[in-house]
């Protein structure tokens, strides 16, 4: 069992996997940084807010922040954004260029050939 477990982390999926849940997190804290740190800090300048994460309206004397959730939906933009051009643009165009290339011209049997063809099937069928 323990050999088994072992194989299975020494595998190059588990390990690619790790490492990509790490790069993930760490982009991750950097977008998150850039969105609230220099976006929001630029459309907090704008809405005269000095701290952008508690931006909001007031109705009834009961806040509602909406700063925090403009801060997320950018950091979901950029995380979007990031991930379409360096994943599926060019997965996209790997994939496009092996179907140019693995797709051979399907010849056709000549007639003949498949005649021919059919005969020797009647025939092995009758031999059965």
């Amino acid at each position: 069992m323990l050999k088994g477990f072992k194989d299975f982390l020494l595998r190059g999926n588990v390990i690619d996997l790790a490492v990509a849940v790490v790069v993930g997190a760490a982009f991750g804290g950097v977008v998150s940084a850039f969105a609230t740190d220099v976006i929001g800090g630029l459309i907090g300048a704008v809405g005269s807010s000095p701290d952008f994460g508690r931006a909001g309206i007031e109705v009834n004397g009961s806040p509602i922040v909406i700063g925090s959730t403009i801060t997320a939906l950018i950091n979901f933009v950029i995380v979007a954004a990031v991930v379409y051009v360096v994943v599926v643009v060019p997965v996209t165009r790997l994939l496009e260029r092996r179907r140019t290339g693995e797709e051979p011209e399907v010849v056709a049997t000549p007639e003949d050939i498949a005649l021919l063809q059919e005969i020797r099937d009647l025939l092995k069928a009758q031999q059965r």
